[in-house]
């Protein structure tokens, strides 16, 4: 093995969508040629090799720490052209327990291909075998010569670490950069005993427990419980949940929100950047009990753009904390969200505008006059027998003080002289017209 491979090796979903970058990151100190640079495609652009994977020898269940067995890998090319090659074989459990580097033998042999070196990587809870021309960097990769092929052979076994509730081992041949023809890579299974106990198994399912709050109406406030059963020996590591509240796809904004609780309080769960809540871990071992559950609360926030009640999906996906990148249980119920109801606001008494250029004072006795007139034009008196209707002689009551007598006398004195003032000035004018 070259002392300048790194034991990291990049994530899988690296791997696939930038294969330079992740021999790059595989390979430490070193300066590589990015991997496009070889992956020059074949036959008017199609890429054209093919891998094929022998029987194993011996054949036979696997042993931890026990022996090991080989089998041949073939890579062909049909075209009329050399094509590059980079081995990648990926390792699989069947389940979502995550291999580690020591998990899993592996070496490579050249049967009939150039010097071979290969390394084993175990990053984001996958185990990676890659393997390339012995004494170059990884990523110079193979050429497989027009019409011809390679051959290496492949040996594997179960290390002493290899997880106890697990009984088969999958290698996938692939390669790091779009290589193959279309179905041209490869699988081979193994089995893996003796298993000690039954293997760790989990079901979920949400349980409806109406509104929040003590509400009656669902749609404002959706309550559940996400119950978690387990089965078999303990999980290799906690488990991650996450939630993620699905809108039909007219909705852009829908402001959801979720409260988790914990330790007897309502604790608010805050979205990633897709939009998904994820939940505090549930322990490994559950603490010796069969079932465990969280309690939930889903609403709409103040800035969400549905206007409606709108039927939504609640979905939540289990993985193990050591290998979050692959769900093991998934579960899902519907129920409708709306948006809160606003608050009922009381509208306000229109007041009349104050006149230009009065005073309080005299406002309050302009209102105060006014109101006494209205109440005494308005509302008269009962009609005696006899059918003459008569004033009752006093104004009505509009919660003044006591000085509203005065300002009502003062008022009539003031409207007497002025009629009185009008009448001499009508006498004085027909006297200048005389």
């Amino acid at each position: 093995m070259s002392a300048r491979i790194s034991a990291a090796v990049t994530t899988r979903r690296s791997l696939r969508t930038a294969a330079a970058t992740a021999v790059v990151a595989a390979v430490a100190g070193t300066a590589l040629t990015p991997l496009s640079a070889y992956a020059a495609p074949a036959e008017g652009g199609k890429p054209a090799l093919r891998i094929e994977l022998g029987a194993p020898v011996p054949s036979g269940p696997l042993t931890r720490g026990g022996a090991t067995e080989s089998f041949d890998l073939t890579v062909t090319n049909p075209s009329d052209k050399a094509a590059p090659f980079h081995p990648w074989l990926l390792g699989n459990l069947g389940s979502p327990i995550a291999l580690k580097k020591n998990d899993v033998v592996f070496k490579v042999d050249e049967v009939n291909a150039p010097d071979t070196a290969s390394f084993i990587g175990d990053q984001d809870g996958g185990w990676q075998g890659l393997f390339y021309p012995a004494g170059k960097d990884a990523s110079a990769g193979f050429e497989v010569p027009a019409g011809g092929k390679l051959k290496w052979k492949v040996t594997v076994g179960l290390g002493k670490s290899f997880p106890i509730n697990s009984n088969m081992f999958e290698l996938r041949a692939k390669t790091l950069a779009k290589e193959l023809a279309p179905g041209g890579d490869a699988a081979i299974g193994f089995k893996a005993t003796p298993a000690k106990g039954p293997a760790a198994t989990l079901s979920t399912h949400f349980e409806n427990n109406g509104s929040c709050d003590g509400t009656n109406d669902e749609t404002r406030c959706k309550q559940l419980m996400l119950w978690y059963r387990h089965e078999g020996i303990a999980f290799t590591s906690d488990l991650v949940t996450r939630l993620t509240v699905k809108f039909p796809g007219d909705v852009k904004h829908p402001d959801t929100q979720v409260r988790v609780m914990v330790d007897g309080n309502w604790t608010d769960v805050a979205a990633d950047s897709n939009g998904t809540f994820l939940l505090p871990r549930m322990e490994k071992d559950f603490q010796g009990i069969p079932a465990e559950s969280f309690a939930l609360q889903v609403k709409l926030g103040p800035k969400t753009q549905v206007t409606q009640p709108t039927l939504v999906t609640l979905q939540a996906d289990v993985a193990l904390a050591e290998n979050r990148s692959k769900t093991f249980s998934t579960t899902a119920t519907d129920f409708k969200l709306a948006p809160a109801k606003q608050a009922a606001t009381k509208p306000e008494q229109s007041k009349p505008a104050k006149p230009a250029g009065s005073n309080t004072q005299t406002s309050q006795t302009s209102s105060q006059t006014g109101s006494g007139s209205s109440a005494a034009s308005s509302s008269p008196a009962a009609a005696p027998a006899g059918g003459t209707t008569q004033a009752s002689g006093s104004l009505a009551h509009t919660g003044s003080d006591s000085n509203s007598g005065l300002y009502a006398g003062l008022a009539a004195v003031l409207v007497a002289l002025g009629g009185a003032a009008a009448w001499l000035g009508t006498r004085r004018r027909g006297g200048v017209r005389a």
